[in-house]
């Protein structure tokens, strides 16, 4: 799972996400926090991170709960790529795919994106695409990774 934000406690609504989603499941894995650049309108830059969570959870009841949680933390949805108190993504299923109306598992933009594959492999260094059966971590080095900075220190745990 991926989650982002760029307003407010930026660290604090990821925080606040993690102890959300482990009602949900267990969390096996936390990535490091990533800073990035927006992608977008001109907005604050983001925290960006990834956990692993293992959960009986269906994808389409995770969505659910990943979308109470983005309003739990007041998020409002007024424009595409538009700034946010919390971002919460499923970007992977290990082994699986999904394509239902409103979601699509791996992410769409999870190869194009290193704000989101970074923190990925960081909890998954393994993981390969469902479809090719490619690594992600192949395909993580011709990413362009400007804009993407990985805090000092936060590899030992950044929970508040």
């Amino acid at each position: 799972m991926g989650l982002g934000s760029n307003l407010g406690n930026r660290r604090g609504w990821l925080c606040g996400a993690l102890r959300s989603l482990g009602r949900h499941g267990q969390i096996t894995a936390v990535s490091a926090l990533y800073e990035t650049a927006a992608v977008g309108p001109a907005q604050p830059d983001y925290l960006n991170a990834a956990l692993r969570l293992n959960t009986a959870l269906e994808p389409l009841e995770l969505l659910e709960a990943q979308l109470e949680i983005e309003r739990a933390a007041g998020r409002v949805r007024l424009e595409r790529w538009g700034p946010r108190t919390l971002d919460v993504d499923l970007l992977f299923i290990s082994g699986r795919t999904v394509e239902q109306p409103g979601l699509v598992v791996p992410h769409r933009e999870l190869t194009r994106r290193a704000f989101a594959l970074l923190p990925l492999l960081d909890v998954m260094p393994d993981a390969r695409d469902p479809q090719t059966g490619r690594a992600y971590a192949e395909l993580a080095e011709a990413l362009d990774r400007s804009g993407v900075r990985e805090l000092p220190n936060s590899r030992a745990g950044w929970l508040e």
